[in-house]
């Protein structure tokens, strides 16, 4: 599903198959959720870290075995650590919440893009056991905000339809224009 608002700020998350887009609101716009940008985050980076997890911003400290199984367990493939560096190497933004009892990556996200228009999240995951007290808000809320702090108003993400209750909150709705997102599929049609 397509999710847009009517000024040109898109948030991506790729998960599977569909893509969905989110806009922030003007100003003088009606919505019926705050928007990332405008609203505070709502866990303090102090909250998290009272509760014993640590933000980051760089790849340096992450754990790229530990992550892919974050990735495996909320149902992504595993992945060849080496491209998981080659893409970290070629991500813009990335923001990760690291559980500081066991030093491991709990939750994470991270933006690619031209760093001027347009970006896409990617990978937004939580692990499983840490679902639910809102880990995944924090990281998105951060992400959008840097994104948005740099000027970057085309942001988009894709998400399976089984998470889009997660991002409506966050200020995602449906494209009013009916804009739907296109995949390339290497899958040939059977001749008859």
């Amino acid at each position: 599903m397509l999710l847009h608002t009517t000024t040109t700020t898109s948030l991506s998350l790729r998960s599977s198959h569909r893509l969905t887009k989110y806009a922030l609101q003007p100003p003088n716009a009606a919505v019926s959720s705050q928007t990332p940008a405008s609203a505070a985050h709502s866990i303090s980076d102090a909250d998290l870290a009272s509760r014993g997890f640590g933000l980051r911003s760089s790849a340096d400290g992450l754990d790229l075995g530990h992550l892919n199984s974050v990735f495996a367990a909320v149902g992504f493939p595993r992945r060849d650590p080496d491209k998981i560096r080659i893409a970290l190497e070629n991500t813009d933004e990335i923001l990760w919440i690291e559980y500081e009892k066991t030093k491991r990556p709990v939750a994470f996200a991270r933006a690619t893009g031209d760093g001027v228009f347009n970006a896409i999240i990617w990978d937004v995951v939580v692990d499983p056991s840490f679902q639910g007290i809102g880990l995944g808000k924090a990281v998105m809320e951060r992400l959008v905000t840097e994104l948005l702090r740099k000027g970057i108003t085309n942001i988009a993400l894709y998400s399976e339809p089984r998470v889009l209750g997660f991002y409506r909150p966050l200020g995602f709705v449906a494209d009013p224009d009916g804009i739907r997102g296109m995949v390339y599929s290497r899958k040939q049609k059977k001749k008859k």
